[in-house]
């Protein structure tokens, strides 16, 4: 693929035969070699090819192969267009959310840590296939949870009414119909809400150690030393599963319509062809499901911290920050047309007086948060204007150098073990760990600062990691 440097870290891909747009890739010139290493270049070209899509189709500075649309890929189509389930990814609504509290993180010495770490895993499930701690309850409220998102489980008292300002879409995407889910995949997710999952699902506790925009951090409660929470997971076995029935009957939909894919993995219908309004209802029911589950974990994990130190969660200030989706296809309002934006890998960055935002961040554009790999750190940014040119995406996290196999044969128990310096973590074999070691994963600093340079993102804070639980695969 042949990349045409465009500026400052950004590239175009020269117009091949049967590209209906451009491509483009934002990257620094640090970055550019790991698009020599996998199909990611390809995927965005192939995704390029698709009728109805919006010029261009974006990779993101942590862009990498995934299945269909690459990881760090974006993609909007018209309203005449198409909607694919490979250009939103297996683990639907897979995000994050950041919890911030009024404590300082130097006040938690390492066997405090452990005996917060150790208190979580009580309460949240970790590891594939786990069924939620909640069973009674979660079972019960499964298909309300998935009609009306976080404010179902709110009803059932995790959280307050007040979170759901600060979770995007306010933790609800319309047009959810579980009539459009199979059999397989409710039986999948009916047991999972409140589990963290396996891979590179985290419970990541961290300390801020950085500002670099004071006004914006105060907007968002965060300061110097504080003690923060971040959650990183999705809609579990139920997205998974939904992924899987569509890209497979998205395939006949696509042959029925005539449509010329250029790669399976880019299965698609009509948006509004029943095929395709049947994966939009069940995509937004895993949106759904996966939002109520970053609130359900939350919630044990404040119960956690209250349990061990003897203090009630209001008296710990711990609240939520924001929360934010990375695998999912959106309408949103972009250069005056209504589009369907998918986002595979990336994160939506609107900027102050964007008409969306919620209400608490109309003035300062909602948090963009940016998780680092298990070793090192994360960050909490904002959009700006400039951002339109990414139809207001921005990456969502460091991205793999590394795949899971390769990362676990080449990398040793003493390089995983230097990548974690002093950071603790939940497993006593490095080798349950070592394929999302630091070493399989870009530079973070790197990663931000691509976009930063741009001014299409602003930094607010650098969050470093003190103790992480991961699931096993």
């Amino acid at each position: 693929m042949k990349l045409i440097s465009e500026g400052l870290n950004r590239y175009r891909i020269a117009r091949q035969p049967g590209m209906k747009v451009d491509a483009v890739v934002f990257v620094s010139p640090a970055l550019v070699s790991y698009l020599d290493e996998d199909k990611a270049l390809e995927q965005l070209v192939h995704a390029a090819q698709l009728p109805g899509v919006v010029d261009p189709v974006i990779g993101m500075p942590d862009i990498h192969e995934g299945f269909g649309l690459p990881i760090g890929g974006v993609m909007a189509s018209t309203a005449d267009g198409i909607i694919s389930a490979g250009a939103v990814g297996m683990d639907i609504n897979c995000g994050v959310r950041l919890v911030r509290s009024s404590l300082p993180a130097r006040a938690f010495d390492r066997p405090v840590l452990r005996q917060i770490m150790k208190k979580i895993e009580e309460y949240v499930p970790t590891g594939v296939g786990k069924k939620g701690r909640h069973k009674g309850i979660t079972r019960e409220i499964f298909e309300r949870v998935v009609h009306t998102g976080v404010k179902g489980v709110i009803e059932q008292g995790f959280g307050e009414s007040r979170d759901l300002e600060y979770i995007e879409e306010n933790g609800f995407l319309a047009g959810a119909d579980l009539g459009a889910v199979s059999r397989e995949a409710v039986a999948r997710g009916a047991g999972q809400l409140g589990t963290l999952g396996g891979g590179n699902h985290f419970i990541e506790i961290q300390e801020v150690t950085e500002i670099y925009d004071q006004a914006l951090a105060d907007a968002f409660g965060l300061f110097r030393g504080q003690l923060t929470v971040m959650i990183h997971t999705g809609s579990r076995g139920f997205g998974h599963q939904i992924c899987t029935d569509y890209s497979k009957s998205l395939l006949q939909a696509a042959e029925k319509y005539k449509l010329n894919l250029p790669s399976k993995g880019l299965a698609c219908a009509p948006v509004n062809s029943q095929e395709g309004k049947d994966y939009y209802a069940a995509m937004a029911c895993a949106v759904n499901f996966a939002f109520s589950n970053r609130q359900i974990i939350m919630h044990d994990i404040i119960q956690a911290f209250s349990d061990v130190l003897g203090e009630s969660p209001r008296s710990l200030g711990m609240r939520l920050v924001y929360d934010v989706a990375h695998n999912i296809a959106k309408w949103e309002d972009h250069r005056g047309s209504r589009l369907l934006v998918h986002r595979k890998g990336a994160t939506r960055a609107l900027p102050a007086g964007h008409p969306d935002n919620p209400p608490a961040f109309a003035r300062t554009g909602h948090p963009a948060l940016i998780p680092g790999s298990m070793g090192t750190a994360s960050y909490v940014l904002v959009g700006t204007p400039k951002a339109k040119e990414t139809f207001f995406s921005v990456n969502h996290g460091a991205g793999r150098t590394l795949s899971r196999n390769a990362a676990a044969k080449t990398i040793t128990k003493e390089q995983f073990e230097e990548s974690m310096g002093e950071v603790l973590y939940n497993s006593r074999n490095y080798k349950e760990l070592v394929d999302e070691a630091p070493p399989a994963y870009k530079d973070i600093e790197e990663v931000v600062d691509t976009l930063a340079s741009l001014d299409i993102t602003r930094k607010v804070a650098r969050l470093r990691p003190l103790a992480v639980i991961k699931g096993k695969d």
